[in-house]
C-alpha cells in the first residue's frame, strides 16, 4: 500500500468534523515529513509498521484526542512548540498578549524581568525570551508535569539560559530568593472557563481541566492574583492578562475594584472578542 491509497481509506471514514488535511497530517507525521512532502511523493510504499502507526493515531482523533496531542507538536507565533496532554493547546488569541509584551519591553530598554504565570509548554516565556535575548524571566506552574513540557521547549529555541522555573502556586513564597518589587511585567494566561461552561465545552475532558477550570465565575484566580500581584510589580511595571471572551466587563470591573493607581485598558483579538487586559501601574 502506498501513501494516496492509505489516504483514501482513511478518508473514507472520516467523521465529525475530520477533514481530509487531517489525515494529511497524521500521514505525514509518521513518516517524519512535511504534510508538502507527502502530497509531492503520494506514491511512496508505505511498511506496515507506518501503516499501523497512522492508523491507530487516526483511529486516536477520531475518536476525540485533538490533532495537536496526536502530533505532538503545534504552532504559535512564528514556532513550532512540543506539547503533551499534560498542557493546553498553544491558542492564536494568546499571540496577542505575547505581542503586547514584547512591544512594551523593547520601548522600556531599562524593564527587563518578566514573570509567566502558568506557564503551560511555555509558548509566552520562550516566545518573549526568542523576541528578547536580554530578558529575564520567571516561569511558574503548579503542574509539574507542564513544567517539564516548559523546560524542553526553552531547551529546543535555546532560550533556557534566560528562563527559570518554579513550580508553585501562581507565584513562590516569600522564602524564593527572589524579592517584592522583582518585575517590570507579569503575564498571566490562567484557566479562566467557568466551571458550569467549561463542562459543556467539547475540550472538557480533552485538555487538563487543572489549565482551564476558574471556578464558578472563571475569575477565581485573578481575585487572588490581585491581592499580591502589586507587591511583586517594579515601581510602573505592568500586568498582561488574558480572559475569557465574554468575561470582559466583569475583569474590568473586578480590576478596578481590586487594584489602586492603575491605568487598565481592555483589548480585543482579531475575532473582536475581549481577550486581553492591560494593567499599567501608576
Amino acid at each position: 500500500m502506498n501513501a494516496r491509497e492509505l489516504l483514501k481509506q482513511l478518508n473514507s471514514q472520516l467523521k465529525n468534523d475530520s477533514t481530509e488535511l487531517d489525515a494529511q497530517i497524521i500521514l505525514a507525521h509518521t513518516l517524519g515529513h512535511p504534510r508538502t512532502w507527502l502530497l509531492a511523493h503520494l506514491d511512496t510504499p508505505l511498511t506496515v509498521p507506518q501503516i499501523a502507526v497512522t492508523t491507530q493515531a487516526f483511529d486516536e482523533y477520531q475518536a476525540g484526542t485533538p490533532l495537536p496531542y496526536i502530533i505532538g507538536h503545534w504552532d504559535f507565533f512564528g514556532l513550532e512548540f512540543d506539547i503533551t496532554k499534560d498542557v493546553l493547546i498553544p491558542r492564536p488569541e494568546t499571540e496577542l498578549l505575547v505581542e503586547k509584551a514584547i512591544t512594551w519591553l523593547q520601548a522600556s530598554p531599562e524593564r527587563r524581568t518578566v514573570a509567566d504565570i502558568g506557564t503551560g509548554s511555555g509558548v509566552i516565556a520562550v516566545s518573549i525570551a526568542m523576541h528578547m535575548p536580554d530578558a529575564r524571566i520567571l516561569a511558574t506552574d503548579i503542574s509539574y508535569a507542564a513544567l517539564q513540557v516548559a523546560k524542553h521547549n526553552a531547551q529546543k529555541f535555546h532560550v533556557h539560559h534566560q528562563i527559570d522555573f518554579v513550580e508553585c502556586d501562581l507565584l513562590p513564597h516569600s522564602s524564593f530568593t527572589l524579592h517584592p518589587s522583582s518585575f517590570d511585567l507579569i503575564c498571566a494566561n490562567l484557566p479562566y472557563i467557568p466551571t458550569e461552561t467549561l463542562q459543556q465545552l467539547p475540550i472538557y475532558g480533552r485538555e487538563p481541566t487543572l489549565a482551564l477550570d476558574g471556578g464558578a465565575d472563571g475569575l477565581d484566580l485573578y481575585r487572588r492574583l490581585f491581592k499580591f500581584a502589586p507587591d511583586w510589580l517594579a515601581p510602573h511595571g505592568m500586568l498582561l492578562l488574558e480572559i475569557e471572551a465574554s468575561l470582559g466587563v466583569q475583569a474590568l470591573s473586578l480590576a478596578y475594584d481590586s487594584l489602586s493607581d492603575v491605568t487598565i485598558h481592555l483589548h480585543q483579538d482579531l475575532a473582536g472578542n475581549d481577550r486581553l487586559l492591560e494593567i499599567m501601574f501608576i
